[in-house]
């Protein structure tokens, strides 16, 4: 690195250089990435050039065709003209085999989004034999358009800029392109300008690369990539990994590896990770600052966009998906200081995380549609707002109720129609006291998850979705690789925590002997006093689902949830209903004056401990035994659910909003550490740097925002002042 070129917004942490053990176990990295066959084949990216080409061909003539029907002069029809860039991990260089391509339509003026993007070119697309599986998301937070062609993945974006004519050469990282356009078209824009600014802002781009696709499989493997979900998606990740990159300008990528669990282990979230300083603008769109704007202080993991306007990339964290990330760092530190000792090999930080062992009690989410193209439209719907159902669980429950949702989609193979399931890990927090038998009533939360699922404006018939609880015995078997559940050791060490698990005795409720029939009889049931209880038999008979489209005779707030034993849920009315997560069984409905509900109780994280009766037991009967799909007919009405006086805005943010001098007393603790006068000792090797140097770790920049968050070691003999 040259000594006086700086990356970043502060002195690097160390400038060490490798030492032979480093270079040995970089080799091993590569041979670990090269028997996984991380990266794509030479045909694979000629064939990817080849079908970016085909598309940018049928842009420009989508163009020429408007320019010609709208009047213009030949000339114009001559020089009328669109561009596809591409962005994401395709530009940034570290796409692996059968990955996707973001790529951005730029276009001119005259041609919108609305109507030429998403209907003509969309038509256009259709007509296409080489397009297959078109899905247009117009009201997606930056619009897109997916879809596949020749068999590739394609997610597409579209810019309309102020220019009649877009010439060949246009420069998007010019801030003159994001003059006279609107917010959609600059978060459209942004992901080329950003993919730009990532690569510009690291010492090694090479390294930067590798150690990208390490880390981009590492997080699929241990179950935390996906934005959808609410954990991090593609350029969350090279964000992260570039700010690493900084930190260690010298170090090639079995260091950064390493130095980023170090890093992110010790992170101080909400503090930021940016590459740059954010910048301002004369032309007004609103950066991210959480001094200014409410909203970005209830931002639980800021990750910021290196381009004007700087934006928080990850505002789809929740509290429960940062603990779950905040876990696997812990744990990826653990596996890379053990490599670092000889004790380990690089094939063990890749070990997929058993997250069907990791917990007691699921939440499972079945999405079905008449065929497959409306299942392709509504579980893409249904994904979008995935995220809002661990929000309003955290919120509903003060935060007591932790969730894990689980990026993979499942097919459940018995069913007759297309189908999709997605998983959902529940536990209580640990570390609360006094609220170990506090049952949590998420009925009403599950409830307005539904309603909100149910306003969607393309809905037919046949789309629905399905809520129910699961215990880990009874897990269907298509979740499991060899379609059954391996047998467990009777202690296993807890990869979280670290130390082995024991299973916590689940609370009761009523007498004793009531506790051990129910046990062993495996059926739930809530007693309230001068209330009669009658228990339901259980029916072989799959009720008819209620569509959440679809209202029947009552108009009034009626959409069900199914029981995993696929019993309807009554929502009506003010009956308390919470599903049971306890020692007690669980998969059998009770009626309750004449209504049926499920109790949730205790919620702990089990971490593969011995259950030697849960593994010869059969998995229980899932969700639908079978699918019926309704015509209009079928029902009173066919319009949309109706959901009276209490709709939520389907852009609505759900998020309880953070205290607001909580935060900003924050950001004056941090600054106030420049004050602090404990130094930073480097390496033998390294740069060393006062506290002068680290008051730029606490500093803020323009807009007063604070940069840098570490804390404690981050070099075997570094450490950093606390700040406080």
């Amino acid at each position: 690195m040259s000594g006086s070129l700086r990356y970043g917004i502060n002195k690097p942490i160390s400038v060490a250089e490798p030492t032979e053990a480093d270079f040995q176990r970089n080799i091993e990295l590569e041979k670990f990435l090269i028997d996984s066959s991380l990266d794509a084949s030479e045909e694979e990216d000629a064939k990817r050039k080849e079908v970016i080409g085909q598309l940018d061909q049928i842009v420009k003539a989508w163009v020429k065709q408007l320019t010609c029907q709208r009047g213009y002069t030949d000339q114009m029809v001559e020089d009328a003209n669109a561009i596809i860039f591409t962005f994401g991990s395709y530009r940034l260089g570290a796409h692996g085999p059968g990955a996707d391509i973001d790529a951005l339509c730029v276009g001119p003026s005259y041609v919108s989004r609305e109507e030429d993007f998403f209907i003509i070119l969309h038509d256009l697309l259709a007509e296409k034999e080489e397009v297959s599986e078109l899905q247009p998301i117009p009201d997606a937070h930056v619009p897109v358009m997916k879809f596949k062609f020749q068999g590739i993945s394609i997610d597409l974006l579209y810019a309309s800029i102020s220019l009649l004519v877009v010439p060949e050469d246009i420069d998007l990282s010019q801030m003159s392109v994001l003059n006279n356009v609107d917010e959609q078209t600059v978060r459209s824009l942004n992901g080329c300008r950003v993919a730009d600014q990532i690569l510009k802002h690291v010492p090694n781009v090479e390294h930067f690369r590798m150690t990208l696709r390490c880390l981009k499989f590492w997080a699929k493997r241990r179950g935390v990539y996906s934005n959808v979900t609410g954990f991090l998606g593609g350029v969350n990740w090279a964000i992260l990994v570039a700010r690493v990159c900084q930190l260690y300008p010298n170090a090639i990528p079995s260091m950064l590896v390493s130095r980023f669990f170090r890093v992110y282990t010790q992170w101080r979230w909400p503090n930021p990770v940016m590459l740059c300083p954010i910048e301002e603008d004369e032309l007004g769109f609103s950066v991210w600052d959480p001094r200014k704007n409410p909203r970005d202080r209830s931002h639980h993991m800021p990750i910021i966009t290196p381009a004007y306007p700087c934006m928080n990339s990850s505002y789809n964290v929740s509290l429960s998906t940062l603990r779950v990330m905040t876990e696997q760092f812990q744990w990826g530190n653990r596996i890379c200081e053990e490599i670092e000792l000889n004790k380990a090999q690089w094939s063990a930080l890749f070990e997929p995380y058993l997250f069907f062992e990791a917990y007691k009690n699921y939440l499972q989410v079945d999405i079905v549609a008449a065929d497959a193209d409306d299942l392709l439209t509504w579980k893409g719907w249904v994904e979008s707002r995935f995220r809002q159902l661990t929000l309003k669980i955290e919120r509903d429950t003060d935060g007591l109720l932790q969730c894990h949702p689980y990026p993979n989609e499942y097919i459940d193979p018995s069913k007759p129609c297309p189908n999709s399931a997605f998983f959902m890990g529940l536990r209580r927090k640990e570390g609360v006291t006094g609220k170990e038998c506090q049952q949590f009533d998420i009925r009403g939360t599950v409830d307005n998850f539904r309603e909100e699922i149910g306003m969607y404006m393309f809905w037919k018939p046949g789309m629905d979705i399905y809520v129910s609880h699961v215990r880990r015995r009874q897990l269907p078997s298509f979740v499991f690789p060899d379609g059954y559940k391996r047998p467990r050791p009777s202690r296993h060490f807890n990869e979280q925590a670290g130390k082995p698990c024991e299973d916590v005795k689940m609370c009761q409720s009523g007498s004793s002997g009531r506790h051990l029939k129910r046990e062993k009889e495996h059926e739930m049931e809530e007693v309230r006093p001068d209330k009669s209880v009658k228990r339901a038999s259980i029916s072989s008979e799959v009720p008819q689902p209620v569509s959440p489209g679809k209202t029947t005779g009552d108009s009034t707030n009626n959409s069900e949830v199914m029981s995993s034993g696929g019993h309807l849920v009554s929502e009506k009315d003010t009956m308390a209903a919470h599903m049971q997560l306890d020692g007690i069984a669980n998969h059998e409905s009770v009626a309750l004056n004449e209504q049926k509900c499920t109790l949730v109780d205790d919620l702990s994280v089990i971490n593969n401990e011995s259950e030697s009766s849960e593994l010869a037991e059969p998995s229980k009967p899932r969700l639908l035994g079978r699918c019926e799909i309704h015509s209009v007919d079928t029902v009173s009405s066919g319009s949309l659910l109706n959901v009276k006086g209490v709709a939520i805005k389907v852009d609505q943010e759900l998020v309880k909003p953070c205290n607001q001098m909580t935060v900003v007393e924050v950001a004056g603790r941090e600054y106030e550490s420049k004050s602090c006068t404990q130094n930073l000792s480097c390496e033998a090797d390294d740069c060393v740097a006062s506290l002068d140097t680290l008051s730029e770790n606490g500093c803020l920049n323009s807009c007063e925002v604070f940069h840098n968050s570490l804390t404690e070691e981050l070099e075997p003999s570094s450490t950093l002042g606390a700040t406080v």
